[in-house]
């Protein structure tokens, strides 16, 4: 991967809001069309995760029903991935890493300037979307 855009996926808790934001291009699970829409993305342990506070939400539908989608970086570099979405499942993980998310959204300086507290962890357990997100080796554009 090329060193701009491994950079571009380096965030960190001080990253603001635009470091984080993304547009992702997924297929319908019901219709096979191409769905663009933007999300934000998280860094919890040096690995890559798509999540939102808790709701019900399309694109998660989508990468379950088809893992493969398009990871656009657009703020500062732009580049479409190729990816693969993995929901995460087990509860354990699931905690460790909405327990990060909950403290990054939480931080004392927002870089978002979204509202705080954010939703418990017990509401992300239950309520929020959580894929691991793979780039196959050698397919950045």
């Amino acid at each position: 991967m090329e060193p701009r855009i491994e950079r571009a996926l380096a965030i960190t808790p001080a990253s603001g809001a635009r470091e984080r934001t993304i547009d992702i291009t997924t297929t319908g699970a019901r219709t096979g069309r191409p769905r663009r829409i933007e999300v934000w993305f998280y860094r919890v342990g040096g690995r890559i995760y798509l999540s939102t506070t808790p709701a019900r939400r399309s694109w998660y539908a989508n990468i379950v029903a088809n893992p493969a989608f398009v990871f656009h970086l657009k703020n500062g570099v732009r580049a479409d991935l190729p990816a693969v979405g993995t929901p995460v499942l087990d509860p354990a993980r699931r905690e460790a890493v909405f327990t990060a998310i909950i403290a990054d959204l939480n931080q004392p300086w927002n870089p978002a300037g979204i509202p705080q507290p954010v939703a418990s962890l017990d509401e992300w357990m239950q309520g929020s979307p959580l894929v691991s997100v793979e780039f196959p080796e050698g397919d950045s554009e």
